[in-house]
């Protein structure tokens, strides 16, 4: 129970990452706020968990009424805020000669405003507790994927953002950390693997996968426990940390690949 007592609000909570986070966090005994735009999965999740440990927070958390809206409705009902995970993203899926200064917006939106504002309205309540800050970047914020530059810049800019953050916050007794996963197995990593034409689901997977060296995407329960590590005291002296959970991705040396035995 290494969260007993304290209450986290978890961004993106609906669906993936969000979703599995909320529900490792209350079986080790937080009570959950859970903020995303759409209503029904939220309240899904809140369900799952129980009314006494999850409040849904319906909110679009890059925008400031609607994110101090939810944090003062999770303060309201649980009374204190010690963990924020800002996991929330999404958008930005074009090269820069093709991207729409609209889909510019909504990318820094998703994945970059989000996280801002977020965070920016918990941390009175993170500071009266001395809470932890888990921010959920992405490799994407490491090296660049191809023809999604709103996506790749503002998950870079997380890090710098998370950075930030505990260089200014720590004298205060915030700890922020980010976590950057490769290939999570979640609703939107399956709707990428679908364009993948003339290949099953699985065999995209593998397919991207294939010079990984565990050879196989991450569950969503499996960053879920990383995110658990980070706001828990457990990881109390880091701060500032980039922690990369990619099954290796970014230990691979790319132009050695032709070495690799048959």
């Amino acid at each position: 129970m290494r969260l007993a007592g304290k209450v986290a609000l978890i961004t993106g909570a609906g669906t993936g990452i969000g979703a599995a986070t909320a529900q490792r966090f209350a079986a080790e005994g937080a009570r959950v706020v859970l903020a995303g735009r759409r209503k029904e999965p939220l309240e899904e999740v809140a369900g799952r968990i129980g009314p006494g440990a999850a409040l849904a927070t319906p909110a679009d958390m890059a925008d400031t009424s609607q994110a101090r809206a939810a944090v003062q409705a999770g303060l309201d009902r649980f009374g204190r805020l010690d963990v924020v995970v800002a996991n929330a993203g999404g958008h930005g899926a074009e090269a820069v000669a093709d991207t729409s200064d609209e889909s510019w917006r909504l990318a820094l939106d998703a994945n970059l405003n989000t996280c801002f504002v977020t965070c920016r309205e918990a941390l009175p309540a993170l500071m009266r507790q001395g809470g932890s800050i888990v921010v959920v970047s992405s490799i994407a914020g490491l090296a660049a994927a191809p023809g999604i530059s709103g996506y790749v810049t503002t998950k870079h800019a997380l890090v710098g953002l998370t950075r930030s953050i505990a260089r200014d916050y720590g004298r205060h007794g915030v700890r922020a950390n980010c976590l950057c996963p490769g290939w999570v197995r979640t609703p939107m990593a399956d709707e990428e693997m679908d364009q993948l034409t003339g290949l099953t689901r699985e065999q995209a997977y593998a397919l991207v996968t294939k010079d990984v060296p565990l050879g196989r995407p991450a569950t969503a329960e499996e960053i879920a426990r990383i995110c658990l590590f980070l706001a828990s005291d457990d990881s109390a002296v880091m701060t500032g940390s980039v922690l990369v959970a990619d099954g290796g991705a970014t230990a691979v040396d790319l132009p050695t690949l032709a070495f690799d035995s048959p």
